[in-house]
């Protein structure tokens, strides 16, 4: 049901188009010239106006544009007995949404409400999703004031309502999960499971028991049935994070699960129909892991339907202010302190180049908030190769021409150089595991003294 204001001087025509619309179920209110709609303007919100051009104490243009003068997102028709309009190239310039002429068919006329009122109804819808999101990503703690991120967070918010597959590409620490977070929790599978499972962190054989599940006597130590993630998900999101790491053999089995929207447990003869929304994640270049031949070109381009690049902190400086406030508070209210930063300690965040992105940000408040004597953070409470930046000899800012391996391999060997090539450091540094760190290590073939 809508609320519709019908602004007409003829009570009989006006009555007549109330009563029609009354019995097709909307509200109703009836003005009888412009000055009477003006004051209902005021004092309501309407779904439509629909109103009479020529009038005694004015025109149907004053209606439509105190419509516009309030800020209201209420679509207008105007009526007019007069065909060949001049007028209706100034409404339409106005906002109009439509205009017709009195006398034809009155069922066009119904038909040019509900069209009205269904683009009403679609534009609220759209601004409570955004209104939504915009909730869900403070919920998340997805911070940001730079063009890049207002861009990513933009087409998270187009793409959230459907049932995409996304790939989702940036560098370790860039906030790859809490993206797919933000797009799990705005779209309509939000009220199901989000699971999520780092294909780096398993072998093969039990991440394939992970995702896909297996039935008892599969394997030695099987002795049970085992849903897998795919099922976990149901109606849900399945994020496989670090697709990258994902073997050939694994890629062949999940490309025929989504081709198929079926899983077949390890060790089962049957195949169980899923409906689970995939996000991937990959801190790698896949295009040149395709060339090699180790990463699927098919399974590719089934996920990257669509593809969200998230770029490094040293892109968004405008953002790192914001986090590191976000983050000091965060850690200080949980020793029931209020902490700031001080001016020479901001300095140095915004001259650091953050090889382990937003993850090596949080840890360097982290710190901050446990060593800091006072209600400032200065210089002296970050982390040492943070607080040395703005040294003369410190190596140059990376650049965002490089490619993202190449840019991966200069982090680790700068921040190698920063900790005295102390593994542990290193690591911490980064935002990452020592495991991770001696893996990343051995394939660019960093030796380490």
């Amino acid at each position: 049901m809508a609320t519709i204001l019908v602004v007409d001087d003829e009570a009989s025509a006006r009555s007549i188009l109330a009563l029609l619309l009354r019995k097709r179920g909307h509200r109703v209110v009836e003005a009888a010239g412009v000055q009477a709609a003006i004051k209902m303007l005021t004092d309501e919100t309407f779904d439509l106006v629909v109103t009479d051009l020529r009038m005694p104490d004015g025109s149907g243009l004053d209606v439509l544009r105190a419509v516009t003068a309030r800020g209201q997102r209420t679509d207008v028709i105007l009526l007019t007995a007069y065909a060949g309009w001049e007028s209706a190239k100034e409404a339409m310039q106005l906002g109009a949404f439509d205009y017709f002429e009195k006398g034809r068919e009155p069922d066009e006329l119904f038909l040019r409400i509900d069209r009205a009122l269904a683009d009403e109804a679609l534009r609220r819808e759209n601004e409570n999703l955004r209104a939504q999101i915009k909730d869900r990503y403070a919920l998340l703690g997805i911070i940001a004031r730079s063009p890049e991120m207002r861009r990513v967070l933009d087409l998270v918010a187009r793409v959230a309502p459907t049932d995409a597959t996304v790939l989702i590409q940036g560098e370790s620490g860039t906030g790859k999960e809490l993206i797919a977070k933000a797009i799990h929790h705005a779209s309509p599978r939000a009220r199901a499971a989000f699971v999520a499972v780092n294909c780096g962190a398993l072998p093969e054989s039990l991440l394939e028991s992970e995702i896909f599940g297996h039935v008892k006597g599969a394997f030695t130590g099987a002795s049970m049935n085992k849903k897998g993630l795919f099922e976990e998900a149901h109606q849900g999101t399945l994020f496989l994070d670090e697709i990258g790491e994902m073997t050939p053999a694994l890629q062949v089995k999940l490309l025929r699960a989504l081709q198929d929207g079926e899983v077949r447990p390890v060790g089962s003869t049957q195949s169980l129909s899923m409906d689970a929304r995939v996000l991937a994640a990959t801190n790698r270049e896949l295009p040149p892991m395709m060339r090699q031949g180790r990463f699927r070109e098919d399974l590719f381009y089934r996920l990257n339907v669509i593809a969200i690049t998230l770029p490094p902190l040293r892109d968004r400086r405008e953002d790192i202010s914001v986090l590191a406030e976000h983050f000091l508070a965060r850690f200080a209210a949980k020793q029931e302190r209020a902490l700031r930063l001080g001016p020479d300690a901001l300095d140095r965040l915004l001259a650091y180049a953050w090889p382990g992105n937003i993850r090596e940000l949080e840890n360097a408040m982290e710190r901050a908030a446990i060593l800091s004597r006072t209600d400032t953070v200065d210089v002296d409470d970050l982390p040492p190769h943070v607080a040395a930046r703005l040294d003369l000899g410190s190596p140059p800012l990376l650049t965002s021409q490089m490619s993202l391996a190449e840019t991966e391999r200069t982090h680790i060997l700068q921040t190698l150089e920063r900790c005295g090539w102390n593994h542990s450091r290193t690591a911490d540094a980064l935002g990452i595991g020592r495991t991770t760190l001696w893996r990343k290590l051995k394939e660019y073939g960093i030796a380490t003294p």
